[in-house]
């Protein structure tokens, strides 16, 4: 294997795990502040039909990505009120978001199955020029995905919002005792993760297959969840996992291409198998686990 098909492995592991990358950091900002949503499946799928009937009915990248950002966390919103203001369970109401999301998903994009996403163009900026377009994507993604995980690990490791995150994921009542706003906190952490989760999914059909399919997220939405407890709470971490999942896509994809004499299920069972068995191995030792997990996931709280 020469040096361009390496790279070129590379770039496409890359590609790959950026709508990961964009999902699981949104559910880790979540998660830091107590909060656990399930959802992350449907509110992708939701921000995947958004991002890809507004792109195709106005011909831009930028509507296309409000949409898909402000669909995600409009679903994010119905499962604030639920579990944060009316005190129902996490679990359970995560779950529901996501069959919720699927099933909206699939009766509302029935007229768009087939259609081929016209040539999209970004917003142009006086400064800046033209944003990314469409072809562009697939390139610039990854890079982005890079400056959210890093803006987020300086954010809940070096700023004051970020400590006021991390204590209301740790113990919501000492928090409020001090003065903090917990619901509000957490308001607006479920806001932004389902923004991300809106955002990953109109890449998916934007970027990554430019079209809309039922279903078309294949459980990446609970491999992101997978990923947060894969990173222990970590950005960077949950990064390089993201990239470990696309890297194991690529290659099973490049078998297939070549050939190789292995059942095709199999080797499409690869990345999923690799996130299972690498949980496996993690939760082998329930200290590391316990080292940076919120003490309050998924505990409510009413003040």
């Amino acid at each position: 294997m020469n040096a361009t098909a390496v790279m070129a492995i590379v770039a496409s592991a890359a590609a790959a795990a950026t709508p990961l990358v964009y999902a699981a950091l949104g559910e880790l900002v979540v998660e830091r502040t107590g909060v656990l949503n399930l959802g992350v499946e449907g509110m992708m799928l939701v921000g995947a039909l958004s991002g890809f009937a507004v792109g195709f009915s106005s011909g831009s990248l930028t509507l296309a990505y409000l949409a898909a950002a402000g669909a995600g966390a409009a679903l994010a919103l119905l499962f604030a009120i639920l579990s944060l203001s009316l005190q129902t369970n996490q679990v359970a109401t995560g779950l529901a978001l996501t069959l919720f999301g699927v099933g909206v998903s699939a009766f509302a994009g029935r007229g768009y199955a087939g259609l081929a996403l016209p040539h999209l163009l970004g917003l142009r900026l006086p400064l800046l020029g033209e944003q990314p377009s469409l072809r562009d994507l697939p390139l610039r993604g990854p890079l982005s995905s890079l400056a959210l995980c890093a803006g987020i690990a300086w954010m809940l490791g070096r700023s004051r919002l970020g400590l006021r995150m991390r204590a209301v994921g740790e113990s919501p009542a000492t928090a409020h005792a001090l003065g903090e706003p917990v619901t509000r906190i957490r308001y607006l952490a479920v806001l932004f993760g389902g923004a991300m989760s809106g955002l990953a999914g109109a890449y998916l059909s934007t970027a990554a297959t430019p079209m809309w399919v039922e279903g078309m997220t294949a459980g990446r939405g609970w491999i992101a969840l997978a990923l947060v407890v894969f990173g222990t709470w970590r950005p960077w971490r949950v990064l390089a996992g993201a990239y470990l999942f696309g890297l194991v896509t690529v290659l099973q994809m490049y078998a297939q291409g070549l050939g190789i004499g292995i059942p095709s299920e199999f080797l499409s069972m690869l990345p999923y198998a690799a996130t299972i068995l690498v949980l496996v191995i993690i939760c082998r030792d329930p200290q590391t686990l316990r080292l940076n997990q919120p003490a309050a996931l998924g505990r409510s709280f009413d003040p």
